[in-house]
């Protein structure tokens, strides 16, 4: 057998099963690419045309099976099965105490997106709702001037984005901190940068198995009763402008929940950025935006 044969007999298994993607990958060929490159211990972007005709033993050949039915039968993210992630071409450590990054700021990160509404002063950077300290670490790569820091409320997650931070060798310029939202971390801030639970109840009811093997504190929006997934973020845009510079600004995600949010800041003037899933996934809020949701008597620059 050949790496070419054994891909596409475990594309189709995977394919089979009927799993659910999202999570690194959209469709079950790309996923068995990346675990069978994983397993034979290849670079993941390694050419498959290339590698084609690489022979396979039969110990290499079990060994790739074994984990894609590991993967048809636990439905857990491919992230979980093999400790690691990618975001932007940088690796990053994954276990089941944060969720799996795909957060489209990266994208905004490394395509320089966001430059335009900071300049030399901005120093001090806040990934809020961190998970895995991704953002946080791409964040610290892409403006080495800034300090970073990196925030979530869930200590576990937290020891997972200590990993990262210290993989990367940013423990001088990343700085993690456990805090409900913005309690702990008052700023002032030139950005924050946040991919919050967001997803809403009629979602959250229906998510497939990977998902909900993702700590459901990072999914679910609806913690404070509403069901609309925008509750922490109601929290954010409240206590935000007391936390930003005057020309600080924030990047929010939202996800598939453009309607909800729209909804429920009717009148928020948004910019609106580009990602390859669209330009309805990700906004920037300026402190002027924020301030206009703040009752009259506090609606006044920090």
């Amino acid at each position: 057998m050949n790496l070419q044969q054994l891909l596409a007999d475990a594309g189709q298994r995977l394919e089979a099963a009927q799993l659910a993607y999202g999570h690194g990958t959209n469709n079950a060929r790309d996923e068995a690419a990346w675990l069978l490159l994983w397993q034979l211990g290849l670079p993941l972007d390694s050419d498959l045309d290339a590698l084609a005709e690489r022979a396979i033993t039969p110990e290499e050949q079990a060994a790739v099976l074994a984990l894609m039915q590991r993967r048809i039968d636990t439905r857990e993210p491919a992230a979980y099965l093999t400790g690691e992630a990618w975001l932007q071409g940088v690796p990053f450590y994954v276990d089941r105490r944060s969720i799996v990054p795909r957060s489209f700021i990266a994208e905004l990160l490394a395509d320089g997106s966001i430059d335009p509404w900071l300049d030399e002063a901005s120093r001090d950077v806040l990934d809020l709702c961190t998970g895995n300290g991704s953002l946080a670490v791409l964040a610290a790569m892409a403006y080495p001037e800034v300090q970073v820091t990196g925030a979530d409320i869930s200590p576990d997650a937290l020891a997972v984005a200590r990993i990262n931070v210290d993989r990367h060798g940013l423990q001088d310029r990343v700085k993690l901190v456990e805090s409900d939202g913005l309690a702990a971390c008052p700023g002032p801030w030139d950005l924050i940068l946040c991919n919050p639970p967001y997803v809403n109840a009629q979602s959250m009811a229906s998510l497939p198995p990977e998902y909900r093997a993702e700590p459901g504190l990072a999914l679910d929006g609806n913690t404070a009763g509403s069901s609309d997934g925008m509750d922490f973020v109601r929290a954010l845009l409240r206590d935000a402008p007391a936390c930003l510079r005057p020309d600080g600004v924030l990047v929010l995600e939202i996800g598939n929940e453009r309607t909800h949010f729209e909804a429920a800041f009717p009148q928020l003037e948004a910019v609106w950025l580009d990602t390859s899933a669209g330009d309805d996934q990700v906004l920037l809020l300026t402190l002027e935006s924020l301030l206009t949701l703040l009752p009259s008597s506090q609606a006044s620059a920090p």
